[in-house]
């Protein structure tokens, strides 16, 4: 009965320490990893533009010209 309990208290950890401190090193990794989930989503340069913000955007730089621009928003349109 003795060797129960020592392996109990020693040969699986630390008993109930160290079976409480694995549960909160597991909900620690889970908490983490949906934190870490949530910032790699909603880092900047990852907003899905619509296609007339992308045109506007290319004609704010100077890439298509006003027709090019008005074509194409007519066409998206």
């Amino acid at each position: 009965m003795m060797w129960h309990f020592y392996r109990g208290m020693h040969g699986i950890g630390f008993g109930y320490f160290g079976f409480f401190m694995g549960i909160i090193f597991w909900i620690g990794l889970i908490i983490g990893l949906i934190f870490l989930i949530k910032w790699l989503i909603t880092q900047p340069g990852t907003k899905h533009e619509t296609p007339l913000e992308i045109l506007k955007r290319r004609y704010a730089k100077g890439e298509i010209t006003k027709d090019d621009f008005e074509r194409m928003k007519k066409d998206l349109e």
